[in-house]
């Protein structure tokens, strides 16, 4: 038997301030389902979650949720009003059995259940109310770009944790990876209509580009009916119009469905043009060490960036990234060794805060009041790279009309404020960028864009980012910070790093294997102590077993690769082998080095 939709919108209509957003739109939402919903920044992708998790009402149309059907929606600002402690508003919806979820959820995305929601950051609130959510497993998830303020470490927990979920999900995300990984069908939100195809983002694109070149085809079409029409109009005989009135008003139609038609949104007009170049050393650190009230940020870092580099930072947050590339950029003294700056360096930073954006002040002063972008006596005009532009003419450049010229900052969507930064930051020359999450809240278009400018930009480039999918197509370094200081340096993406991070630990669990202690006898130490949590301790009490099944599992794959002749008789099955032999290697070394340290936390 079929079961029953878990959520249906239908003949959904929705205006703001005279405007449709959507009109007659209808979608399902199906048990099991995992949806990616896309469209452009401003399309109504947000719009249409709270439609969807009931907290907008539509001017018409009808939203049915079966009875017994739970919908869960992650808040982007959650109302955390009558709550002393994230703790307490991520419980609030739960019985007290069940509270271990949230504990568990919140170690996983990283957030403390004790900080007290007045001094909590707005990426904590964020994270409390997904973990929220998680917690409470409703049969449908709406979640609203669940993946901003997390580093890759919690990215990769929340991506495992939807890969088996029992719940159906709707997903609004910036990160293709994340996308590619969990969804199987694509909402498409394009000019106040919504496409469903059944296929996951990894297909959107070239449904997306096939679907525009239909439309473009259409188009064409019909412009040359409506010439050939106008023209017989014009020249037909006067005798013979009365009879071929309907004609005429065929041609009349014709109009209007032209004119009926949508122009879709075109691609930011974005520029990145370097200015003179800088030294062939752009930066080069020795032996940097920093600390911060005891908590040591840095050991040891020694590198040398050169023109042209695009040099990635990545690691858990919290762990140093903006500190370690200010230290670079010469804004903090390290504790200990040198920074040594190239010449002619012209720098151009884009703040992950968006602290170059004042929310009181209008698009048109926030770039004509940037004293860099402004032209003395031309109060409607700003500098762009060295040349004069009417400042609704550049801002339309970055896709903003005339309206939003003269609204304030703090109007704006989290996609549009990294577009208007964007437009300050391309408007000076520069010839080292420094991007710190550029990433967050760009729908795809902007950045593959974005993607591009940077693969054609004649200068250096400081990124840090948790776009797994972005560092693989930019970064040509990859500096990964791993905590207690430890920073290592590795050549290519987020891609390449794993690659050689994995094939270290290969490497390091051989030499392991030769020393004669053997390994049952570090896994058996006395029962975890107070000092761990309900799920640290649980874990402690599992590693052993699984160190046991995963050295197992190796000594059957290193036995089977000992056939000197299973490469000749079965390739396939000897790089199946030996990619699983690498895989458990690395997760054995991951499963030993969490083992120590919670044994060591446990004070065993």
């Amino acid at each position: 038997m079929a079961q029953a939709p878990l959520l249906q919108l239908s003949d959904i209509s929705l205006t703001f301030g005279g405007d449709p957003v959507f009109d007659a739109l209808s979608l399902v939402v199906q048990p099991g389902d995992r949806v990616a919903l896309v469209g452009r920044n401003g399309s109504g992708k947000s719009t249409l979650m709270k439609v969807m998790a009931g907290l907008v009402e539509a001017d018409r149309g009808d939203r049915v949720v079966p009875p017994g059907a739970s919908v869960g929606y992650m808040e982007q600002d959650p109302d955390l009003s009558g709550f002393e402690t994230l703790g307490d508003y991520a419980t609030s919806a739960l019985d007290p059995g069940e509270l271990y979820r949230v504990e568990r959820a919140g170690e996983g995305l990283k957030f403390d259940p004790s900080k007290p929601v007045a001094t909590a950051s707005g990426g904590e609130r964020r994270r409390a109310a997904l973990a929220k959510l998680m917690a409470e497993d409703p049969a449908l998830m709406l979640l609203d770009e669940p993946t901003n303020h997390l580093d890759i470490e919690a990215i990769g927990w929340l991506e495992d944790e939807l890969k088996t979920t029992r719940s159906a999900f709707v997903l609004i995300s910036h990160d293709r990876r994340f996308l590619n990984e969990l969804t199987r069908a694509t909402l498409w939100i394009d000019r106040g209509m919504v496409r469903r195809q059944e296929k996951g983002f990894a297909d959107f694109e070239a449904w997306r580009d096939k679907t525009w070149e239909e439309e473009d085809q259409a188009r064409h079409k019909l412009d040359r009916k409506i010439k050939s029409e106008a023209r017989w109009a014009v020249e037909g005989i006067s005798a013979r119009r009365k009879r071929n009135m309907g004609r005429v008003r065929a041609l009349q139609d014709l109009r209007a469905e032209r004119a009926g038609m949508i122009r879709r949104q075109g691609t930011a007009a974005m520029d990145l043009s370097a200015g003179p170049k800088s030294g062939k050393k752009v930066i080069e650190a020795k032996g940097l060490a920093k600390a911060f009230d005891g908590k040591v940020i840095l050991r040891d870092l020694s590198l040398k960036v050169q023109r042209g580099d695009r040099v990635a930072f990545v690691g858990p947050n919290g762990v140093g990234k903006t500190t370690v590339i200010r230290m670079l950029m010469g804004e903090i003294a390290p504790d200990s060794g040198e920074v040594t700056l190239g010449t002619n360096l012209m720098p151009a930073v884009f703040d992950q805060t968006r602290a170059q954006l004042n929310p009181d002040m209008t698009l048109w002063e926030s770039l004509t009041g940037d004293p860099e972008m402004r032209v003395s006596g031309k109060a409607d005009q700003v500098l762009v790279r060295g040349q004069p532009k009417h400042v609704v003419g550049y801002l339309k450049e970055f896709l903003f009309d005339d309206r939003q010229a003269r609204a304030p900052v703090r109007s704006l969507s989290g996609g549009e404020k990294a577009r208007l930064l964007l437009a300050k930051i391309m408007a000076r020359e520069s010839n080292l960028l420094v991007l710190d999450e550029p990433t967050n809240d760009l729908d795809v278009e902007t950045l593959d864009l974005l993607q591009d400018l940077l693969g054609d930009y004649d200068g250096t480039v400081l990124l840090i980012s948790h776009d797994r999918d972005f560092l693989d197509r930019v970064a040509t370094t990859t500096v990964a910070m791993e905590g207690q200081g430890r920073a290592v340096v590795y050549a290519g993406g987020w891609s390449d790093y794993r690659a050689q991070r994995q094939e270290s630990a290969a490497g390091t669990a051989v030499e392991r294997k030769e020393k004669p202690a053997p390994k049952a006898e570090r896994v058996k130490r006395e029962k975890p102590k107070s000092g761990l949590s309900f799920s640290e301790k649980h874990r402690l009490a599992e590693l052993p077993a699984v160190i046991e099944r995963l050295e197992a599992e190796i000594g059957k794959l290193e036995e089977l690769l000992g056939d000197p002749e299973l490469f000749t008789r079965e390739p396939v099955k000897f790089k199946k082998a030996t990619e699983m032999l690498a895989e458990r290697q690395e997760t054995l070394s991951e499963a030993e080095m969490e083992w120590l340290e919670l044994d060591e936390k446990a004070g065993g």
